[in-house]
């Protein structure tokens, strides 16, 4: 097994935002972090307007963050926002080591975790897409001896370090997607006329889990983000009403604009759905901004509107929280 790589998280605490706030956001870079393989030693974050238009942050955290990667030999940089491709390239140049945002760090992650030919094709397309205009700060990044978090997929081709090859690249990657639907639609059109249902939620609520209850199948499931990428269905049986299950991608804060645009063919099951199971980690501090996050991307989906039920899964975690066990009565 490969091993972990040193990295450091940083953010930003904005004028509307509390460091309370942002020190969530931060727990779930983290987790993201460990999703990849990263091994998280120290947090940085700096209290301002707007990030700085050359380095995100202002020169004295900086130097802040300089001083700690050379002493601690890091390896990793992960800053939580996007930043912009100048920004990368001196980022880049100033800390001497591998710098990623959060957007990265999640394609990472889903190049990771794609296991068909479908699911490699639409996170090499948004890989290929978010490095199109960061290719000037990344010509070393692309490198396949490097390797690691942050340079798998796409971005360990050296063919795609050239602009116009990756163009090209893009615009034969759309063609197979494009194919791919084309079966996937057939195939939707011969299941017949049965009712669909489609579990959506924010990634690690435990969609796959109630699945393999529904289904009584045995779909991967794990303590981890991101840990289904392709959508699965089954048939599944509720008080003699048999109907079609199927699972899809959890949804995360933030997530790439590229990456939403590439997989909206694997949610096409969330379109054609007649119903939505809207599964919410009940006993997360933050399912309510979870359930925010997912409605949004539902409403790019154009789904919004579908019939939904919320599901309130982990119910059991919830109560262990947030009730006192000496008390006879929970209140």
């Amino acid at each position: 097994m490969q091993p972990a790589e040193k990295a450091i998280l940083v953010g930003l605490v904005y004028q509307e935002q509390t460091e309370e706030k942002l020190q969530e956001y931060l727990d779930e870079l983290a987790f993201l972090a460990e999703t990849a393989g990263a091994e998280t030693l120290h947090r940085f974050y700096q209290k301002v307007d707007h990030p700085h238009p050359r380095t995100y942050v202002r020169k004295g955290k900086l130097e802040q963050i300089k001083k700690y990667v050379k002493q601690h030999e890091v390896e990793l940089v992960i800053f939580d926002d996007e930043i912009s491709p100048s920004q990368l390239h001196n980022l880049e140049r100033e800390l001497k080591c591998k710098v990623l945002d959060r957007s990265m760090l999640i394609l990472d992650i889903f190049a990771q975790r794609a296991r068909t030919v479908q699911a490699k094709t639409q996170v090499e397309l948004a890989q290929t897409q978010y490095l199109l205009p960061r290719l000037r700060g990344m010509w070393q990044h692309l490198d396949r001896i490097k390797g690691g978090i942050g340079m798998r997929g796409a971005g360990e081709k050296e063919i795609e370090t050239d602009r116009r090859i990756a163009q090209k690249r893009i615009s034969l990657l759309k063609d197979k997607l494009a194919q791919i639907d084309k079966q996937n639609w057939t195939r939707r059109k011969q299941r017949g006329k049965m009712i669909r249902v489609a579990l959506v939620g924010y990634t690690n609520v435990g969609k796959s889990t109630l699945m393999n209850v529904f289904s009584k199948s045995d779909v991967f499931a794990e303590n981890k983000l991101f840990a289904t990428l392709d959508t699965t269905v089954r048939k599944a049986v509720v008080h003699n009403t048999p109907f079609l299950l199927s699972d899809t991608v959890g949804f995360i804060r933030k997530l790439p604009h590229h990456l939403v645009e590439s997989f909206k063919s694997t949610l096409d099951e969330v379109g054609e759905s007649d119903i939505l199971l809207h599964v919410v980690d009940m006993a997360h501090p933050n399912h309510e901004d979870h359930i925010a996050v997912v409605n949004q991307t539902l409403k790019e989906l154009e789904a919004l509107d579908k019939p939904t039920i919320l599901v309130f899964n982990k119910i059991d975690l919830y109560q262990e929280r947030a009730f006192d066990p000496y008390l006879k009565d929970e209140v």
